[in-house]
């Protein structure tokens, strides 16, 4: 390889001391533009791809290797991609994928976020590091889906009553340009950038009980599901942080009002594992309290008053994961624990302060 002045790349340090080359081979190279290979030591910025130890920029030259020199010693990923519009970024959409062109290293082609230990590799000074990638698009032309089975789940804190709501569900998933669809919610993006974006919002709610749960229940009426829907904001902070901001509605009007949410989450990768804790407030309104907690006086009882929840504040502590299986098969997962504040603990028809609920997945993707 030529290694005048005119074919030096510009070489970026970013992270840890360096102490061997890595020669990377395109298997199947552009007739033309600008390549940029980077190097990741740390599997959560790998993740998302953001934060690398070492990056190079290349013009492409058809046939030729590249190299990247004085990369990190020890277990290391790379991630090749081509900057179509060379604005020095990798371009994503309104969902944080990549839309351009990507490769990474072991030919490891991920349905999802990615794992660094299935596109790890050795490094050693001295050695002869030599790495083979194929460039691909990983939405495609027509995005990627996914089928499975999946359930929805949730406690129940009512008195006398220890059935949880479990509702099994078809597990579709579907990733696009900006529209993202998991299980029971989805959000097609509207406005933004990389790290801020707004977006339209749906989930389907599960029905909170039905009056058979428990005598205490019975004459109240069974809990339907609603389909909500709203406003939506994602912000991808520094140090891998993620803030969402959101306003819901009973869209179907079988409750009415509707809930709000601000949620902070941060994703870890272990192995193939990546966990994503996270911590949330939300604000129900007085329609969706009541229909959930409250007693109206028509339905009241000797030792079951009339109880009006009011509007209500609750605090969630949940752990998002994500299980690479194959490239192909994953499992999703979401709980959370939610602290019901006094106003509903006080409810004549409430005994417990905390509500567990959740969705879990298994998942075929193409």
């Amino acid at each position: 390889m030529k290694t005048t002045a005119a074919t030096l790349p510009l070489l970026l340090l970013c992270g840890t001391a360096a102490a061997a080359d890595i020669t990377v081979r395109l298997q199947n190279p552009p007739p033309a533009g600008t390549l940029v290979l980077q190097v990741y030591d740390d599997p959560d910025a790998f993740g998302k791809f953001r934060g690398a130890a070492r990056e190079v920029r290349y013009t492409i030259q058809p046939g030729e290797t590249y190299v990247i020199p004085d990369a990190p010693d020890g277990e290391v990923a790379v991630l090749a991609y081509l900057d179509e519009n060379n604005n020095r970024a990798l371009d994503r959409n309104f969902i944080g994928i990549p839309r351009e062109p990507v490769g990474l290293s072991n030919n490891y082609q991920p349905k999802g976020p990615p794992s660094f230990r299935q596109a790890s590799f050795s490094v050693r000074r001295n050695d002869s590091n030599n790495v083979n990638i194929a460039l691909y698009s990983i939405l495609g032309d027509a995005g990627q889906w996914g089928v499975g089975l999946g359930v929805i789940g949730r406690g129940s804190p009512y008195v006398g009553s220890d059935a949880s709501v479990i509702q099994p569900i078809p597990a579709i998933t579907y990733f696009g340009e900006r529209l993202q669809w998991v299980g029971p919610s989805l959000r097609y993006g509207i406005l933004g950038s990389d790290d801020l974006r707004v977006a339209l919002s749906a989930s389907y709610r599960v029905g909170a009980y039905e009056e058979d749960d428990s005598d205490f229940l019975k004459g109240l009426g069974d809990r339907d599901s609603t389909l909500m829907a709203g406003l939506g904001l994602v912000y991808e902070g520094p140090s891998g942080f993620e803030f969402d901001l959101g306003y819901e509605h009973d869209v179907l009007d079988q409750i009415g009002g509707g809930t709000a949410v601000a949620r902070v989450s941060r994703g870890f990768q272990f192995g193939n594992l990546r966990l994503a804790p996270q911590l949330g407030v939300s604000w129900l309104s007085s329609e969706l309290a009541n229909y959930d907690f409250g007693v109206p006086a028509s339905a009241a009882l000797p030792g079951r008053p009339a109880y009006n929840v009011g509007s209500a504040v609750t605090v969630e502590l949940g752990l998002g994961g994500f299980y690479e299986l194959t490239e192909n098969w994953r499992v999703v997962l979401n709980i959370a624990v939610e602290n019901l504040d006094s106003d509903i603990t006080d409810s004549p028809i409430v005994d417990d302060d905390r509500l567990i609920k959740g969705f879990g997945a298994v998942t075929y993707a193409f």
